[in-house]
């Protein structure tokens, strides 16, 4: 127990000895500063030097931009373009994934690879009498509401609709016919021999979606039209259409000709789609 009081005595002795810190000057050895200290102080003021400059460091990674440059570290602003950019990525794979099946239709159309679809007229009317139809009445707002926009269309002076009854085709050119519209055959146009050069003209109004040269078919123009209607022309000696353009019923979109590996002569090819099936041309259009 003496030994152990002795050590301890011993060790506060150590640490309460008071040591002195003087700064001279070299050449005239006159003491300039001077500071009292012991074993303890410098114990405890390196401690929390320690302390403070840890916190102070932890501060200036934590809230400034200085983390930045610290590696383990990501920048909020990076974060956010990444974010965004991630979105962006996302958006255009979708919109790839959607111009790819509509170019894959617009292919089908070029090469006429379509499956025929036979409806069957008993079963669509049986289907519709085993639809279960809820009668619904309108209540006395929507009656109001009704005869008062019956009211304002009786006046109007312009149609905010195009009736698809009134809907009247033109013939893209005049001449003769010399292969018809053939399901079996899976010709699906009809073929009018015309001059070349003859003025090939669009036969509704409509946006042009394709006006490109393809090998088997030469000059190729495909205009969109209202109603899901789509017209094609085939082996035009050259187009005078971009894809993009908008063109009225009998606007000169391409000049006939004889191009492409299956023609066989000057002629038009011309298709007509209608929701994605082919028809027969002649029954909308006179083309003598």
């Amino acid at each position: 127990m003496a030994n152990k009081a002795k050590k301890k005595k011993e060790l506060k002795k150590k640490l309460l000895h008071k040591y002195r810190l003087v700064v001279l000057n070299e050449d005239t050895f006159e003491e300039r500063y001077a500071i009292k200290l012991n074993r303890l102080n410098v114990f405890v003021i390196t401690a929390l030097s320690t302390i403070f400059l840890v916190g102070f460091t932890t501060l200036l990674i934590a809230y400034t931009p200085l983390r930045e440059y610290i590696p383990g570290y990501s920048s909020t602003s990076l974060k956010k373009k990444a974010t965004v950019l991630t979105y962006k990525a996302d958006s255009l794979q979708q919109q790839l994934l959607i111009n790819d099946r509509y170019y894959a239709s617009i292919r089908k159309v070029l090469t006429g690879d379509v499956t025929d679809v036979e409806f069957n007229r008993d079963s669509i009317i049986e289907a519709a009498k085993n639809e279960n139809i809820v009668d619904i009445f309108p209540n006395k707002e929507d009656s109001l509401l009704r005869a008062k926009a019956a009211k304002e269309d009786k006046y109007n002076l312009f149609d905010s609709e195009t009736n698809s009854s009134n809907f009247v085709l033109f013939p893209p050119l005049s001449g003769t016919i010399s292969e018809g519209y053939n399901l079996e055959e899976k010709h699906y146009a009809v073929d009018v021999v015309a001059p070349e050069n003859t003025p090939v003209k669009s036969t509704a109004d409509g946006t042009v979606i394709f006006s490109e040269w393809a090998v088997s078919t030469g000059y190729v123009v495909i205009v969109e039209h209202s109603n899901e209607l789509i017209s094609i022309y085939k082996h035009n000696g050259s187009v005078t259409k971009e894809q993009g353009d908008l063109v009225k019923a009998g606007e000169v979109i391409a000049m006939s000709g004889n191009t492409g590996e299956l023609s066989t002569g000057p002629h038009l090819h011309f298709e007509l789609w209608s929701k994605g099936y082919p028809i027969n041309p002649t029954n909308f259009i006179d083309f003598q």
